[in-house]
């Protein structure tokens, strides 16, 4: 496969993260090519905070720049994966578990390892140690030992006694390695400093040099004995002059520095008007790093020291505090601009892009095709062959997992129906683009989709592929749209969305508030750990739910999804034509997704609530609440849902059963309306 013609940025590092910075506050900066972010994480920590997240000085938001957010803002895809491999010949980044991504232009910046030297905890990756550090209890008596007298041991193990004031706490340094002026420090703080050859009797934090990740050896990449990449003064790789890299994961072969976070992020301009100048075919700019970098060092206490290659002053409380603007500073400047959060909200897409529920029954009413609503049609001549159909404009700018998303919901409407889904076939609307984004666009949809059916064992049986005619957004990803019709049979009767008896439970498979976390994360007032909890359960398929809702199929009176219409909405579709029942509601008991409530309180909803708000008139009539609503709750009723919750009835019995092994959870009853 030829090479999509773009750009791929390679790792969240400092340097990327600066640069689209650049791009979002100087758009006009961007390169007018496809421009993807690859990293495994949704958020990437500012390493000059660390040492005071580790001394439980700050939160771990505060220190967390929102990647997605800022791919956002700045007009370029998010791919959120782990990175395998890379093969410069083929110009593909290699993924897990997913394809390969094409490009014309690569950038490096995906951080380093731990040097592994001794048995311990690596303190890269981060997110594996600082998991490690909040396993430990304080109180334990043997002793942490942090192996390796470097900068970075030296503030780690000084903020892990601001961390834990009584724990003992050991510091390994190689014979002299410390000044006396440090040992001092160190001895004030009851830190035991202690040789290489010294036995250990407790843990080990490893801060013993970094390395380039371990997959960088299978590239054919110059490397250094520490496994960093080689780059000339360009920051392009070494006989590669596609490839760039920078960062931890990098070296300037002919201006040789420490793997730091403060060369990191004085590469952020010259890597940022390198790669702008290759896209744009003009030359590019050399760049000479200065020799030296201060550096500034947290100790136990409110002071730090100032290091400058062999100088060295303080520690100070002066100096503390400059540390400490400064490091506020920088995450500051990662912040959205209170123009662009305050700006008119975006149209909502997935589910929440659907037509509003009065026009749609008016127009089906007006052509004949009204009535009770179902998720399937039984296909003439067999009640246990189903189909449906479902789809919207992409809802995250990751073409693969948009797939993936966009076949779950589809599917949700057979699993709805108690069937299993068989096949499918799709439409897909790619964006004006040239031939080889749009191939890979495709590939990438296609995969996604795929890796749905593939876990049910069915097949995409065909499709049909489309060009918009509209103006392409940017990134172009996000002008996919996806259609897809699912095929299933149904051993049994399938279940219907009408049906429930007197006396049934109303249970509930999964979260509420989709709509309202995709519709905040547009203005950046999504948290970046509640938009990963929700697509991470959005992304798990609730096919295996069939499998537990089998041996009590007869138990089960009514089901459907909620998606588009809400809560509220999908439950008046089961309470249409059963004017004998009443559906009271524990508000109390409907869950919902972290950070949702808290968005609705801030007054964020989907561009879809104010038509879904007509269902709160089933609230008058047929469905009651057992408590006084709350106006966040009375808005996570009618949001609309992607890759929903199935939502059923059933008997007091099978409920009891449901409830006591998986997901399921108990909303509400049914009682007959005048009893």
């Amino acid at each position: 496969m030829t090479a999509a013609g773009g750009l791929i940025l390679a790792g969240g590092g400092h340097s990327h993260a600066l640069l689209l910075k650049r791009w979002a506050m100087r758009p006009e900066r961007r390169p007018q090519h496809s421009i993807t972010l690859v990293n495994r994480t949704s958020t990437v920590l500012y390493s000059g905070m660390v040492p005071g997240l580790i001394a439980d000085l700050y939160k771990r938001d505060e220190l967390a720049i929102d990647l997605r957010q800022l791919c956002d803002r700045a007009g370029v895809a998010f791919v959120e994966a782990e990175i395998t491999g890379l093969n410069p010949q083929a110009k593909c980044l290699r993924l897990r578990d997913r394809p390969a991504l094409h490009f014309n232009w690569l950038s490096l910046d995906v951080g380093s390892v731990s040097r592994p030297s001794a048995a311990g905890i690596p303190i890269k990756p981060l997110e594996a140690s600082l998991a490690f550090l909040e396993s430990e209890n304080s109180a334990d008596p043997k002793p942490l030992r942090v192996i390796g007298a470097g900068a970075a041991g030296l503030e780690v193990v000084l903020a892990l006694r601001r961390r834990w004031p009584q724990r003992e706490l050991q510091l390994q340094q190689r014979s002299g390695q410390l000044d006396p002026g440090i040992q001092e420090v160190l001895q004030r703080a009851r830190i035991a400093l202690i040789e290489n050859d010294t036995p250990d009797s407790g843990p080990n934090l490893l801060c013993t040099g970094s390395q380039g990740p371990d997959w960088l050896t299978t590239t054919g990449l110059p490397l250094d004995p520490n496994g960093r990449i080689r780059t000339d003064r360009y920051l392009r790789v070494e006989d590669h002059p596609s490839l760039f890299a920078s960062g931890d994961c990098a070296v300037i072969s002919a201006s040789p520095r420490p793997a730091s976070g403060v060369w990191a992020v004085r590469a952020g301009r010259p890597l940022a008007t390198n790669l702008e100048a290759v896209c744009q075919g003009q030359p590019v700019r050399p760049w000479h790093p200065q020799r030296q970098a201060l550096q500034l060092i947290g100790s136990h206490e409110d002071a730090a020291w100032a290091r400058w290659g062999s100088w060295r002053l303080g520690p100070s409380p002066l100096l503390w505090r400059l540390k400490q603007r400064i490091d506020r500073a920088f995450m500051a400047g990662f912040l959205q601009p209170a123009s662009m959060a305050d700006a008119a909200p975006m149209a909502c897409r997935g589910c929440a892009a659907k037509l509003a529920a009065q026009p749609l029954a008016a127009a089906l009413e007006q052509v004949g095709l009204g009535g009770q609503p179902e998720d399937a049609a039984s296909l003439p001549g067999s009640e246990e062959l189903l189909q449906s159909m479902d789809g919207f404009p992409a809802l995250v700018s990751d073409p693969w997992l948009n797939g993936r998303l966009t076949a779950l919901h589809a599917c949700s409407d057979l699993w709805a129906c108690g069937a299993a889904v068989t096949s499918a076939m799709t439409t897909i609307t790619l964006p004006m683009a040239s031939a080889n984004e749009q191939q890979e666009l495709l590939v990438q949809t296609l995969a996604g989709i795929r890796s749905v059916l593939d876990e049910q064992g069915a097949e995409l049986i065909g499709g049909h592929t489309m060009e918009s005619r509209s103006a392409s957004p940017v990134p172009a990803s996000l002008g996919v749209q996806i259609t897809l019709t699912v095929n299933g049979n149904s051993p049994k009767s399938p279940w219907l969305k009408t049906g429930m008896h007197p006396g049934d439970a109303l249970l509930i498979s999964r979260p509420l508030g989709t709509g309202v976390l995709f519709a905040g994360a547009m203005s950046g007032a999504t948290k970046a750990a509640d938009l990963d909890n929700a697509l991470g359960t959005m992304a798990y398929s609730q096919h295996t739910l069939l499998e537990q809702l089998e041996p009590i199929r007869e138990g089960i009176h009514a089901c459907t999804d909620i998606t588009g219409f809400g809560l509220l909405g999908h439950l008046g579709e089961m309470l249409q034509n059963s004017p004998e029942l009443t559906v009271k509601l524990d508000g109390s008991a409907i869950p919902a997704y972290p950070g949702a409530l808290e968005l609705f309180e801030r007054g964020v909803s989907s561009t879809l609530a104010p038509s879904n708000r007509a269902a709160w008139r089933w609230l008058e009539g047929p469905v009651q609440l057992k408590q006084h609503p709350s106006a966040a709750l009375l808005e996570l009723l009618v949001d609309p849902q992607t890759c929903g919750p199935l939502l059923l009835g059933c008997t007091a019995e099978a409920a009891a059963q449901l409830t006591q092994n998986g997901p399921w959870l108990q909303i509400g009853n049914a009682t007959a309306a005048h009893g």
